[in-house]
């Protein structure tokens, strides 16, 4: 067993994964053989991931305000505390904030053999952050 004391440090995110405020904080991250680790991802109103992909997929569990999510040729869809959703291995997706409301979730992911966890690739537009929900 290993206790860790609460010494996380909440890190910015970097410009080339997300558009707007984004601060991780990361809660597991556990040494090899393992490949699972967890971050808890708060996004400020409008903020939201790049378009990306995991190797073996991506489950977030929203904790606190309301969110989009989109996978690529898919509706934008609204998520809300309690909801969890799962992203397949490959498939292109982004998820974020609402425009006026924020957004706060747990990123769980597993790292493929190279341990490669995430692929990221290019910003959503504002047309594609804008589009009406589903529903």
């Amino acid at each position: 067993m290993q206790i860790t004391r609460s010494s996380i440090t909440t890190a910015k995110g970097p410009a080339e994964w997300f558009t707007g405020d984004v601060y991780i904080d990361a809660v597991a991250a556990a040494p090899a053989p393992s490949r699972v680790t967890a971050n808890l991802v708060h996004f400020m109103p409008g903020a939201r991931t790049h378009w990306h992909v995991h190797p073996l997929g991506q489950t977030v569990f929203v904790t606190e305000g309301v969110g989009l999510c989109q996978r690529r040729g898919g509706p934008v869809e609204v998520i809300r505390p309690g909801d969890r959703v799962l992203f397949e291995p490959g498939e292109e997706h982004w998820h974020g904030a609402a425009p006026d409301r924020l957004m706060v979730h747990v990123a769980i992911n597993e790292g493929d053999a190279e341990h490669a966890v995430v692929h990221w690739l290019t910003p959503v537009t504002d047309e594609e952050y804008t589009a009406t929900p589903a529903g």
